[in-house]
């Protein structure tokens, strides 16, 4: 037969359009399922936009709230715009040879940028942007005219916003580096300060040396504070707050631990400025001979060349994004016995029956005595809890993907915080705290339960023994999150300055910084001769 015949029956022809119809549908569909796949990675960088951190980015960002009026500073927004738009094109005209239109967007853009600087509100533009802006429009619509591809230029956009994504990124980390290098260093101000004490201090005659009212030092009916500190300009701060704030000021007694190095400035400073009708007393931990290798298993572990390798090991991070993660282990605080002095209170103050442990980096902003009649409930540690709905909980600080943890402790315990905590001193000899620090500190010598710090292993030793204090005794995180309201603060016993940002540091979060500062002499001749100023 005929096979032109064929071609030609009615029913060869219906069966042909059903089948360029199924062609169309199916190139339809994978069109179709092609820009929707575009429209969710749009919807997804955005979405990751959105969450960057402005303060990284700084202060131009279309979803920021002083934007919403589009009339404010329009000029600023309008170049930023077109600036976009300019290095879209840009790359769209070299890819398609329209080497002319190329350099001519590339002046443009140049001339913009040269234009806008650093500024960011219209006020602060030359006179020049005007005439900038309505060169770059001309441009702009040269180039939609001879290269507008629709999905060529949200390809170009996506790729633009992952590459500022990963730009954030790594400023994060070198960011979170750098803070953590300032936050080890030691302002020359206060160095100052504690060199200049210290020579005054063991110039003085042995007699001259001494505090008054030492009959106060184990009296279990008076108030009683340890303060362990290797800072003497915060650890003013500290005395000079709880003092200013106090009922009965004579009834407060302070008992700081410092070490070697600075023994004799602590001793100056408060021998020069003692605190009212208060006792204080300054001791050396370096002269509590008890304290040693054979009986405190984190200091055999630091004298071990495991423990030095992991802090102090030689392959130092070729960039400083690396180095971020590794630079926290090398925190000499972690090295200091001054940061584990606090699991032997009952050692160093054998004949007091509670006391109140604070952190060098507070502020007491009312009087204190009321945590001395809080009701413990037979705990031995009162502290404030810190976790959320789903963080600060023991999962944060602890292994449990190690038996020991996983077998013993509720991955979703509630948290708490150090920096201000009532001790019931009886009991914990009772419960014989300091034994079961040393049996999970003892456990922890591969780190293996948890990486570094006092919080968990404290964690762990006082696990069901904390009594949880209201909220406002403690607030935290001054020294890292901007977003603590003022009444919180205002209204909080103590505030404190956890974090990197301490209210010393020239990384100080300056909203927060008045708190600590108010309770500083600035016209004290010894700070304004170390030239610590506000």
């Amino acid at each position: 037969m005929d096979g032109s015949r064929i071609l030609g029956r009615p029913e060869e022809i219906t069966r042909r359009k059903l089948r360029a119809r199924t062609g169309v549908r199916k190139k339809m569909e994978v069109v179709q399922q092609d820009d929707e796949a575009l429209v969710k990675l749009e919807n997804t960088g955005i979405e990751r936009s959105k969450a960057v951190d402005s303060a990284v980015l700084g202060k131009y960002s279309i979803w920021r709230r002083e934007n919403e009026n589009e009339k404010a500073d329009s000029k600023v927004r309008m170049m930023r715009d077109q600036m976009i738009m300019a290095r879209i094109y840009s790359v769209l005209a070299k890819s398609r040879d329209k080497l002319d239109l190329y350099q001519e967007l590339l002046a443009r853009l140049k001339e913009s940028q040269r234009s806008l600087g650093e500024a960011t509100a219209d006020a602060e533009l030359p006179k020049s942007a005007s005439e900038r802006i309505k060169a770059m429009s001309q441009v702009l619509s040269k180039a939609r005219d001879l290269l507008y591809d629709c999905k060529a230029i949200t390809e170009r956009l996506r790729i633009m916003l992952q590459s500022a994504d990963e730009q954030v990124r790594s400023l994060k980390k070198q960011s979170t580096f750098l803070s953590q290098l300032a936050a080890k260093t030691i302002p020359n101000g206060i160095h100052c300060l504690s060199m200049r004490l210290t020579i005054d201090y063991y110039l003085l005659s042995p007699e001259k040396r001494k505090f008054p009212n030492s009959e106060n030092l184990e009296n279990p009916d008076l108030y009683h504070y340890a303060l362990f500190s290797d800072n003497v300009l915060a650890a003013s701060v500290v005395v000079n707050s709880t003092i200013m704030n106090a009922k009965e000021p004579e009834k407060h007694v302070f008992h700081l631990v410092t070490d070697k190095l600075n023994f004799g400035a602590m001793n100056m400073w408060f021998l020069l400025n003692p605190p009212g009708d208060a006792t204080i007393h300054v001791e050396n931990v370096d002269d509590f001979k008890w304290l040693n290798s054979s009986y405190c298993p984190v200091l055999k572990q630091l004298e071990s060349a495991a423990m030095r390798e992991y802090y102090f090991r030689a392959d130092r991070p070729k960039t400083l994004s690396a180095g971020s993660s590794n630079l926290k282990y090398r925190n000499p605080k972690y090295l200091s016995m001054l940061n584990h002095l606090r699991f032997y209170l009952p050692q160093v103050y054998p004949k007091l029956n509670k006391i109140l442990f604070l952190d060098d980096d507070i502020v007491v902003q009312r009087d204190l005595t009321g945590l001395w009649e809080v009701d413990l409930n037979g705990n031995v540690n009162g502290a404030v809890e810190t976790c959320g709905e789903s963080f600060h909980r023991f999962d944060k600080y602890l292994n449990f993907s190690n038996p020991n943890i996983a077998q013993n402790f509720d991955p979703n315990a509630c948290g708490w915080a150090y920096g201000m905590n009532m001790f019931d001193l009886e009991e914990w000899k009772r419960k014989d705290i300091t034994g079961i620090y040393h049996k999970w500190q003892t456990m922890n010598e591969n780190r293996l339960l948890w990486k570094l710090g006092t919080l968990p292993p404290g964690l762990l030793t006082f696990y069901k023994l904390t009594h949880p204090l209201d909220k406002s005794w403690h607030v935290l995180g001054l020294g890292y999150n901007p977003t603590i309201e003022r009444s919180e603060i205002d209204n909080a016993a103590v505030i404190h300055y956890n974090g990197n940002m301490k209210p010393w540091l020239e990384i100080a979060m300056t909203k927060y910084r008045s708190y600590w500062t108010k309770y500083i002499n600035y016209e004290h001749p010894y700070i304004n001769g170390c030239k610590i100023s506000q």
